[in-house]
Formats: structure tokens, sequence, C-alpha cells
């Protein structure tokens, strides 16, 4: 006799259906949690940006990069040169610097790294892009890149960090104070506005402290002041004069194939163009120059 009613179904399949609906459920847990980085095809490009979505991380390859020259970088020759040699010094293999480079916007900050990659791909060097808000990843990307042939540089741009930001202690211990030590062949160049990368407040100027003739900053500026100065190299950019921007705009303009005549007969237009938009910066030079160009047919 039969130990089932007619029609009931056996405990075992609803033991195996139990079993198949939990391996369905973690299947699906599997996916949303952090898996491991996997290394990418490092022949792919030159340049790459850190992504992280759905919980995986990864590094793409950048198909078209944005090419421009050192050369066409003008009035910050002494800027160049440092970052140049201590690029060269990296590739090497001797002893160079992380790089903090700060000043006012627009002055060529971020297209001198990109120039320091057009200039050195060929010898070895890669550039890897990290938005600010997965620098808490840089551990895993400098496990990805540890022994690797190739010198790479971990780019973050326009940085700044508000108080207490995950961000931050991920950068500052990366730069110098983690337990394990940053392969030789990775470097931070770093660009910023603010040359401390946080904030700064009045009344922190008031905890200063004087001891033996000696100032000593508060806590709070000594705490702000840690991480800038775990970059070996500072690289100051300032704001252009006149002259500076104008020369600016006519290498520009020559670049894009206006005749000497042409490029005269753009200079008042050009001093307008940075009235109007409150700035003589390298960046508002090329803007005008590519809508000045793209006008009378350069």
């Amino acid at each position: 006799m039969s130990k089932h009613q007619p029609g009931a179904i056996p405990a075992s399949t609803d033991f195996s259906r139990l079993i198949e609906r939990a391996e369905r459920v973690l299947a699906r847990l599997e996916a949303t949690l952090p898996g491991t980085p996997e290394a990418p095809d490092w022949t792919a490009a030159t340049a790459f940006r850190w992504r992280r979505r759905h919980g995986r991380a990864w590094l793409q390859p950048v198909a078209h990069p944005h090419v421009i020259r050192l050369a066409d970088l003008q009035d910050i020759d002494e800027q160049k040169q440092r970052i140049a040699d201590n690029t060269r010094q990296f590739l090497a293999g001797r002893r160079a610097n992380n790089v903090l480079l700060t000043g006012a916007r627009g002055t060529g900050k971020s297209s001198l790294v990109k120039a320091v990659l057009a200039e050195y791909a060929a010898q070895g060097l890669r550039l890897i892009e990290v938005d600010k808000s997965d620098l808490v990843d840089l551990p895993d990307i400098v496990d990805l890149l540890a022994g690797r042939p190739e010198h790479f540089i971990l780019f973050c741009d326009d940085l700044s960090f508000e108080e207490g930001e995950a961000a931050y202690k991920a950068l500052k211990s990366v730069l110098d104070g983690s337990v394990s030590a940053v392969p030789d062949n990775v470097l931070v160049y770093a660009t910023s506005n603010r040359r401390h990368l946080m904030p700064e407040y009045h009344d922190e100027n008031l905890q200063a402290r004087h001891v033996d003739g000696e100032i000593h900053p508060g806590e709070a500026t000594e705490e702000k002041i840690s991480l800038s100065e775990r970059f070996g190299l500072w690289v100051s950019f300032y704001p252009f004069n006149q002259d500076e921007y104008l020369a600016i705009v006519a290498h520009w303009l020559g670049a894009f194939g206006l005749k000497p005549k042409a490029v005269e007969r753009a200079r008042q237009e050009a001093l307008q163009w940075a009235l109007m938009r409150g700035s003589r910066s390298g960046r508002v030079a090329w803007q005008f120059a590519r809508d000045y160009a793209g006008r009378v047919g350069g």
C-alpha cells in the first residue's frame, strides 16, 4: 500500500525543487557581489579607464584617447620639463615621484598628463584614469599592475575631497602608508585646483600653536597637508597674462591651418572671447581657435 495520498507530490520532489530554487537565488546573489577584477588585453590600448558597474570592476581600454603633443602646450615650459624628467626617470627604472599638479583652471594640467602619455607610450608608458569615487579600489588596481613590464600612471583628474571621504583615506594609504608597498611600475599623477586637495577654513588658522618660536598648524590643517605631502613632486600652474594667452591662440590657429595674416586679424576677437569667458586660460584659447578656424574656413 502506498505511503502517499493519491495525487500527492513525493517529499523527495519537494526537496529537489527547494534545492533548485536555492541555487537560483544564490546565483543571483553571486552576480551582485564584487568579483575579482580581471586583467584586460594590455595590447588593446595605451590608456584605460577603471569601471565599476553592478558590483563588477574592470579596466576598459580607451579606443580613441585624446592625443595631444607636448609641443602643443605653450607657456608652461618649466612644468613640462619637470613632468617629462620625472616620467623619463620612471620609465628608465630609476627613482621617480608621484605628482600633484595644482593651480588655475584651464592652464594645461590635465593636457600635460595626456601629452606625456602620447610622448612616451612607445616606451611602455600606460595611463589608467580613475574617478574619485573609485579611488577606494586603488589596492585592487595596483594588484593587477604588479609584475607587468609596462609602466603605469594612475591618473586622478580634478581631485578635491570633503571631510571624511573614504576615497581620501584610500589615496593617502596607497601613496604612502599602506602595509603593502606600491610596485615600482606604478605612479600616481593627480590634478587639482586645491594645493591641499581639501577646503580650507579661516578658523583652522586659529588652531595654530607657537612652540619655541615655530608655528605648528592645528590638527585639522595637519590632516589636510598630510595627503598633499605624500606627493613627492608638486607642479604649480598660474593664470596666463594677455600676451601669453594671445600666443596660445596664435599657436592653435596655426595648427588649424590659418595663415599668419588671418591669425593677426583674429587678435581682437580672441581678446573679446576671453573677456566674455572671464578667463585667459589655455583652454579658452583653444576653444576660441576652434571656433574661429571653423568660421573662417581654417
